[in-house]
């Protein structure tokens, strides 16, 4: 089984940056889907990206795509979500969450095993 603790979120302005942690404990990392997925109030939790441990893969909403990078240190059995450029939209609880799946899209929220908590980010205007 493994782990998942995420954190890095925060209040920013408009335009602003954040950079996202997903720490992954219990098993080695390098094998996995890791994707990140926020929920605002009122919304469906919505996939952000994803990235496959092993080869770098990635995948990105249209909403994030240009803005958001997720990068794996698998040394370090994280992944990261580097958000520029953001929007008072991009307000959300962020979650990530794994899989032992290969990833040829972004994956659905259905498709992971393991959840982290979620961290609150707030972009003002």
């Amino acid at each position: 089984e493994v782990q998942l603790q995420a954190f890095g979120g925060g209040l920013v302005q408009s335009g602003g940056s954040l950079r996202l942690s997903c720490a992954a404990s219990g098993k080695t990392f390098d094998d996995y889907a890791i994707g990140w997925f926020r929920q605002a109030p009122g919304k469906e939790r919505e996939a952000v990206s994803c990235i496959n441990t092993g080869d770098d893969i990635a995948y990105y909403a249209d909403s994030v795509k240009g803005r958001f990078t997720i990068t794996s240190d698998n040394a370090k059995n994280t992944v990261y979500l580097q958000m520029n450029s953001l929007k008072p939209e991009d307000t959300a609880v962020y979650y990530c969450a794994a899989t032992h799946r290969y990833s040829n899209y972004l994956l659905t929220p259905y498709e992971y095993d393991y959840w982290g908590q979620g961290t609150q980010v707030t972009v003002s205007s």
